[in-house]
């Protein structure tokens, strides 16, 4: 790619309308500070991180109308479009400060959209047969309330899995409305909202939740295949992929969302049983660990040196546009 010369009012409106990053130079040919922009820009085009910036000139007084309608009142001007808008403007010969506008725009059309709430909320809702929304985790309740519904789950035999709204006040909050409940803990199963800690006493009393309830088979060997098979990529992490807990989690998360991998994870410290049985299963020691189509791809450092040598791009499962 090289430095696209402007001379028409069509070459201009042609160039401006893309998608991509566009930048332009507006120059005079006799100004040493613009000669030595253009060439910056020409060095900045060589380099693989601008491989989807688009760059160009215009002599500004040739084109006085588009110079005009840019407000250019001295030269040189650098400015940076996106779908025919103008997103950035750096008046002088200022390389660091094009350089500096054009990885922020760079930086922010990477970032993911935020998920709509209530598609994040269904989601989380459906993660499991049996969800429970509650302060802390099954094995540290951090109230009353989330510690005998714990128990109560637990003395069933449910297989269920939980959710910290202390974590999240997105979720905590959100959910309130969507379930027309206002306390916590809530409990839902098959994506229903079955209620607070005092209907599920009622229920238990009565001997109705137990039918309702689906139940841990206790063998943790089947409950791991059936995790690690519950979605084509799943990384087991410490905290989610919208909180991750510890660095590692952290960077690896952000490198399946820089590839909008499709992947869903499991916060093992929610649940000691996975924690440590998935180690022995997997003869993995350490967290996180990546698995696609239920075989084990590895640990950080592995998915790093694939991330590097290219080899993870053709395997990961991506999101749908």
């Amino acid at each position: 790619m090289s430095l696209v010369k402007i001379t028409s009012t069509d070459e201009y409106k042609n160039f401006i309308k893309s998608d991509d990053l566009s930048i332009i130079h507006f120059y005079a040919p006799w100004a040493e500070q613009c000669v030595q922009m253009n060439e910056v820009l020409e060095q900045l085009i060589k380099l693989d991180s601008y491989k989807n910036v688009k760059f160009a000139n215009i002599v500004a007084e040739d084109l006085p109308e588009i110079s005009l309608e840019c407000k250019i009142e001295a030269v040189p001007t650098t400015l940076l479009f996106k779908s025919k808008k103008i997103v950035g403007r750096v008046d002088g010969a200022n390389p660091s400060e094009v350089r500096e506008k054009i990885d922020s725009q760079i930086s922010s059309s990477n970032k993911p959209e935020p998920e709509n709430l209530e598609k994040k909320l269904e989601k989380l809702i459906n993660k499991a047969q049996c969800m429970l929304f509650m302060k802390g985790n099954r094995e540290n309740p951090r109230c009353g309330f989330s510690r005998t519904m714990v128990a109560l789950l637990n003395e069933h035999k449910a297989d269920y899995e939980t959710f910290d709204i202390l974590e999240d006040n997105e979720v905590r909050e959100g959910l309130k409305k969507y379930s027309n409940w206002p306390t916590y803990p809530q409990l839902y199963i098959k994506g229903e909202l079955i209620g607070g800690l005092d209907i599920i006493k009622e229920m238990s009393e009565s001997g109705e939740l137990d039918s309702m309830l689906p139940k841990d088979s206790g063998n943790v060997e089947d409950k791991l295949k059936k995790l690690i098979n519950q979605a084509p990529c799943m990384l087991f992490m410490k905290g989610s992929r919208d909180v991750p807990r510890c660095g590692f989690s952290k960077t690896i998360t952000a490198i399946l969302n820089e590839h909008k991998a499709d992947y869903q994870t499991f916060d093992i410290l929610e649940d000691n049983a996975v924690r440590e049985g998935l180690k022995k299963y997997s003869n993995w020691p350490t967290y996180p660990q990546l698995y696609i189509n239920g075989d084990l791809i590895g640990g950080l450092d592995i998915v790093r040196e694939m991330n590097e040598s290219g080899e993870l791009e053709n395997i990961l499962p991506k999101k749908e546009t």
